[in-house]
């Protein structure tokens, strides 16, 4: 018994008919891609160049807003340290924005900023800039 139903399904008779005599699906019914070589290119596309490693800046931060009070939580993945600071707008024309000191955070470094509004908060921002390279000293030569 097993054989029969076996034989049954490998043969081509199993396959699925079309309905009141349709000529049944079949790769000779779709028309055959055709490909223009004169479009594909000799040459992969240009990637655009990667960005030295001193391109690579700014902490990654997430800001929320609970009721009137705004949290950037900012992580540095970046071996330069990062100066960020928490802006917030208020909606009321009334209500004082506020703009946060500046903290710094080292590389692999994380910070919490803090800042509210009396009522509504209209948006959030964080600031990020590198800070402010010291003077290299002068070697002194012998005279």
């Amino acid at each position: 018994m097993t054989s029969v139903v076996l034989s049954g399904f490998l043969s081509s008779g199993a396959a699925a008919r079309p309905l009141h005599g349709e000529p049944a699906p079949g790769p000779e019914a779709v028309a055959p891609a055709v490909v223009d070589l004169a479009e594909v290119p000799v040459e992969p596309p240009v990637q655009p160049s990667r960005t030295a490693g001193r391109e690579l800046f700014g902490a990654d931060c997430d800001i929320g807003t609970e009721g009137s009070t705004v949290t950037a939580y900012c992580h540095n993945g970046y071996p330069e340290t990062d100066l960020v600071s928490l802006h917030v707008e208020c909606d009321r024309w009334w209500d004082v924005d506020g703009d946060g000191a500046a903290v710094a955070i080292g590389p692999a470094g994380r910070a919490e900023l803090t800042g509210r509004c009396y009522k509504e908060v209209r948006s959030a921002w964080v600031t990020h800039r590198r800070p402010p390279q010291s003077p290299r000293p002068v070697p002194s030569g012998n005279r």
